[in-house]
């Protein structure tokens, strides 16, 4: 798929089908956020796969946004392998884990699978639930599966604030 399309299309799935995605499709997205770029290559995302009817189980005690999808990628950042700024100390893997967490999103659509990045999941019930230690962040949940026939994009979809309200050239 041509990347213009790719992201045109793209939206934010929150009707599924109950079917499980196949092993070899997740290990395909997996792959893709695999190539994401992270600070000095330090690679410190850390994604938790849940698949299984038990797994989206635990996963509704952490969140109410989980759709009813039947696959999610909980993506993580580990604190103890983060490159750190030396200026003020800034770990980059808060930012390395969202960036997986784009490449993962725009791969799941190109293999025809649709997701929802949530951020409204409680940190400590997640970390609870599945045995996160706590150098191993939380960053994003990906929600994710087949769209179901219904599913459409919310409205708010279409609204983009004029680019000039977002870019600003070297005038500070």
């Amino acid at each position: 798929m041509d990347f213009e399309q790719l992201i045109s299309e793209r939206y934010s799935v929150r009707s599924f089908t109950g079917e499980h995605l196949p092993k070899e499709i997740i290990e395909k997205i997996l792959k893709s956020g695999h190539k994401a770029p992270t600070g000095c290559n330090y690679q410190p995302q850390r994604i938790l796969v849940l698949n299984t009817d038990e797994a989206i189980a635990k996963l509704k005690g952490c969140t109410k946004c989980h759709f009813n999808a039947p696959c999610a990628m909980l993506v993580c950042h580990d604190t103890h392998q983060s490159w750190k700024r030396v200026y003020d100390g800034a770990l980059s893997s808060p930012v390395d884990a969202v960036i997986v967490t784009t490449y993962l999103m725009l791969a799941a659509q190109n293999e025809g699978v649709g997701s929802c990045w949530v951020m409204h999941f409680d940190p400590k019930a997640m970390r609870e639930s599945f045995n996160i230690p706590e150098h191993i962040q939380p960053a994003a949940l990906l929600v994710m599966g087949y769209p179901a026939p219904d599913a459409k994009p919310l409205s708010l979809h279409f609204e983009n604030r004029p680019l000039s309200d977002t870019v600003v050239w070297d005038e500070f």
